[in-house]
């Protein structure tokens, strides 16, 4: 079942879906970072600014090559040491469009230690969206009733699963190492 609902998943994401997706620490919103379609739907469900920014998760480092080549060595070792694992880093934009970096010059990146959110990514071949369920303002949503009761009727799909660490959002760090977000 798995396996048919990430396919599953992974269609409606190509064709400017939203879906509901647990991960280590919350539920979240999942999307396409290059259909601005999705992202601006994504970001109305939430009731958000585009100007915020939004966080990318990937299946591996790899995801993020072009945006890791561009760092010093000592800086990519800490990063990597982290993943995958509930740290996001953010680091110099290299590629990605306005809509998911918003006023920033800068992108938000993690490898998830959530093997369901890892093999999400993984099938759907590249980066994702991940953004908690919850509107703006709003407690997270820590489980899959939860997050359904906020977006159900306004997602594609949500993809049966289960947070990791119940109400442990990622940590969110500079290139430096200074939380942003703990």
């Amino acid at each position: 079942m798995w396996r048919s609902q990430i396919a599953k998943a992974v269609g409606k994401l190509k064709s400017d879906g939203v879906i509901l997706h647990a991960t280590e620490g919350v539920w979240g919103l999942a999307c396409d970072p290059w259909s601005e379609i999705a992202v601006r739907r994504l970001l109305s469900f939430k009731k958000r600014s585009i100007e915020q920014g939004l966080i990318l998760i990937g299946a591996s480092a790899r995801y993020f090559s072009a945006e890791l080549a561009a760092l010093r060595a000592d800086e990519r070792s800490a990063i990597n040491a982290s993943w995958p694992g509930p740290v996001t880093w953010v680091v110099p934009n290299e590629r990605f469009p306005f809509w998911v970096t918003g006023r920033h010059s800068t992108v938000a990146i993690r490898v998830p230690g959530h093997a369901q959110a890892r093999k999400l990514s993984h099938k759907f071949g590249g980066p994702l969206i991940s953004t908690s369920a919850n509107p703006s303002g709003a407690p997270s949503a820590l489980t899959e009733d939860e997050a359904r009761d906020y977006f159900e009727t306004q997602v594609d799909q949500v993809l049966p699963g289960h947070v990791l660490r119940p109400g442990a959002a990622s940590v969110i760090r500079a290139l430096d190492g200074t939380a942003i977000r703990s």
